[in-house]
């Protein structure tokens, strides 16, 4: 199983039941990417850099308006999604960093922007810090081509004269598909700009405003579906569940789960969030300790990960994450590291990592856990803007047994 080869931190706003609202599985249009790890690249603690990040969104939670500023820093991710965009006609093409933790699109990291017939110069100034990255320029808007099928004309498209923490990770720029709220004043003189999925949705290029996201197992790959679900990869039907009005979680998309290790709970029904952004799962404090007390884990001070014995490991019991009525099993290889990748995080190729960490906090904090790459590597997940909900479904790789 391909565990931490890709991130992709996901738009999720909900607000449906549990198949309500079913998305069309046609008329969606899809876009590849490929995934790198970075961690061992550039001496990164995954835990670390993930922790930081579930900390700023509780901190960057409780302001009420989600500006640039506060979108997290991917630069630093442990690791990546890049995907091939054309920008102008005709096009030149970019290698752009895929993140639905920011929603503005820029380019001229590496290869600067090149001004075709269909570039126009809105005069505007561009900006977002990320936090360890950032970029500031001239705001253009232009057609932009994702893939033959979708093809989106006049998007805010930022040329960058300045960017930095991006050397690193070798891309030309981002392709942000978050909310539309996040583009708050980035751009000059605007409140907000359309993002590439709003517009392929306002142009009539795909029927809703969803994204679906697929992690394609054993390999450094995986797929977005713009407009709906594909049907080709999920073994079940899609189960959606509500936004959580619960702060700073309503801030992001939150969700309430509860999750019981075997038969006893060491999570209730709280509120948290779903970011494939994050590479682990992270769960508050005190139910991080009754999940090691009952694994019987250690902490690896090589990685800052718990650790588990091949006895401990024979012997683990099915996670269970309680979403919206539906139980969503990650089975004891669900529950671990890939064994193959564990030089990728500075640990010992013999010893058997698990993917749970501690948020830092105890519940009650209103972001209770973090859902993020190694739960969602598991699942299929949509994020429906339309119907305002978002939904998992099973795929072949849910009760895989190869990491």
């Amino acid at each position: 199983m391909f565990s931490s080869k890709a991130l992709l931190s996901i738009v999720l706003i909900a607000m449906s039941t549990v198949d309500a609202s079913p998305l069309r599985h046609e008329a969606a249009s899809t876009l590849g990417f490929i995934a790198r790890v970075n961690a061992r690249a550039k001496n990164i603690n995954i835990v670390a850099t993930d922790r930081a990040r579930v900390q700023a969104m509780q901190l960057a939670g409780t302001t009420s308006k989600r500006a640039g500023s506060s979108s997290f820093s991917i630069a630093d991710a442990g690791t990546s999604y890049t995907a091939q965009v054309g920008v102008g006609s005709p096009a030149t093409q970019y290698t752009l960093l895929i993140d639905t933790g920011s929603s503005n699109t820029w380019v001229g990291a590496k290869t600067p922007y090149k001004v075709t017939n269909t570039s126009v110069d809105t005069g505007h100034a561009v900006s977002v810090n990320y936090g360890s990255g950032s970029f500031s320029g001239e705001e253009y808007l232009d057609t932009v081509t994702l893939s033959s099928d979708l093809v989106i004309t006049q998007q805010s498209i930022g040329s960058a004269t300045t960017s930095e923490g991006f050397g690193g990770i070798q891309v030309d720029g981002i392709l942000g598909v978050g909310p539309t709220d996040l583009t708050q004043n980035t751009v000059s003189d605007v409140d907000t700009v359309p993002t590439v999925t709003d517009n392929l949705y306002s142009q009539g290029t795909i029927g809703t405003e969803a994204l679906g996201v697929y992690f394609a197992p054993g390999g450094g790959a995986g797929e977005l579906t713009f407009g709906g679900v594909d049907s080709s990869k999920t073994t079940s039907s899609v189960n959606y569940v509500p936004l959580t009005t619960t702060s700073p979680s309503s801030s992001y998309w939150g969700i309430d789960q509860s999750i019981t290790y075997g038969s006893s709970t060491i999570l209730s029904s709280t509120a948290g969030i779903v970011d494939t952004g994050t590479t682990l799962i992270f769960i508050a404090s005190d139910a991080f300790d009754k999940y090691q007390s009952a694994t019987g884990a250690t902490l690896d001070s090589s990685t800052d990960m718990l650790m588990v014995t091949s006895d401990q490991y024979a012997n683990l019991q099915t996670l269970n994450f309680n979403i919206g009525g539906t139980s969503y099993g990650l089975t004891a290889n669900g529950q671990i590291w890939p064994r193959s990748l564990n030089s990728d995080i500075g640990g010992s190729s013999n010893n058997i990592y698990l993917v749970i960490s501690d948020t830092g906090s105890n519940s009650g904090s209103g972001l209770d856990f973090v859902n993020g790459y190694s739960f969602l590597q598991r699942f299929y997940s949509v994020f429906d803007t339309t119907n305002k909900q978002v939904g998992f479904a099973t795929t072949s790789s849910t009760s895989a047994t190869t990491n």
